[in-house]
């Protein structure tokens, strides 16, 4: 995923349960950023006798009171430990948007099947913005399960902030068979073409480009060819750029001349 997408604004953030620069400050004071930040950052492994004592402190943590918690769901979206899941599942229900939104992070790291339904309920109805783009990112890792048309919701009709992470989740998804990526692929060339977010917009090339491989015969064509209209027609140049980056990773001597001729023309540089 995208690390540029980390800061993106949350404007017009839908029917929060309370009030959205309320909820910052506390995301600020209680968690020192968005654990989406450190996710990313951060590599799935860390010194085994290191990890165990924090996993072992975390699990201490989260049977405690709310600041012990979140101690101990920042300790679980870094690391995973099947022991954790008996906790974290029942936090998703918790009225704090904070905890929630950390353990759906927690669950990201720590897949599991118990959880799947749950994520998708927080994903569609979850008043919270913060807490549908957390679950927005984990649902990419439940890739198995059915939640394609939940996340293909999402990108169409939620917040930008949450959109931007169904896109890239989407890629996730589609990766399982080609039906899938051939179903995946047309909602995100349907949002390349109307969304008004740049970020959104860049997420979904980047998902296309994951894709593109696993693509056959006219959806490879539809593909490239919505690159191209991003890159000749897009007025942000940040999106531009990524249409390009795509298109030049695209093993294909037609593609590969196509891009030629137009530079060649002057109509790119």
């Amino acid at each position: 995923m995208k690390e540029d997408n980390f800061n993106s604004t949350d404007e017009g953030l839908r029917s929060l349960a309370i009030d959205p620069d309320v909820l910052k400050k506390e995301l600020a004071a209680e968690l020192q950023g968005d654990p989406l930040d450190d996710l990313e950052v951060e590599g799935f492994e860390s010194n085994s006798n290191q990890a165990l004592k924090e996993c072992e402190l975390g699990l201490t943590w989260l049977q405690k009171g709310h600041e012990e918690r979140l101690q101990g769901l920042r300790v679980f979206c870094e690391h995973r430990d099947p022991r954790a899941l008996t906790f974290l599942i029942p936090l998703l229900s918790e009225p704090s948007p904070v905890e929630r939104m950390s353990a759906v992070y927690a669950l990201g790291r720590n897949p599991s099947p118990s959880a799947v339904n749950i994520l998708l309920q927080l994903l569609e109805e979850d008043s919270n913005a913060f807490v549908r783009k957390a679950a927005a990112w984990s649902l990419g890792n439940y890739s198995e399960f059915p939640v394609m048309e939940p996340l293909i919701r999402a990108l169409h009709n939620d917040v930008s902030a949450v959109r931007l992470w169904a896109a890239s989740s989407l890629a996730e998804v589609g990766s399982i068979s080609i039906e899938k990526a051939e179903s995946v692929v047309s909602e995100l060339l349907l949002s390349l073409r109307i969304d008004q977010e740049p970020l959104v917009r860049s997420n979904c090339i980047w998902s296309l480009g994951r894709l593109y491989t696993n693509l056959v015969g006219q959806i490879k064509e539809e593909v490239t060819d919505g690159l191209f209209q991003v890159l000749l027609n897009d007025i942000e140049p940040s999106v531009r750029y990524e249409a390009r980056i795509a298109i030049e990773q695209i093993n294909n001597p037609d593609v590969a001349s196509r891009l030629k001729v137009l530079v060649e023309k002057g109509v790119l540089l």
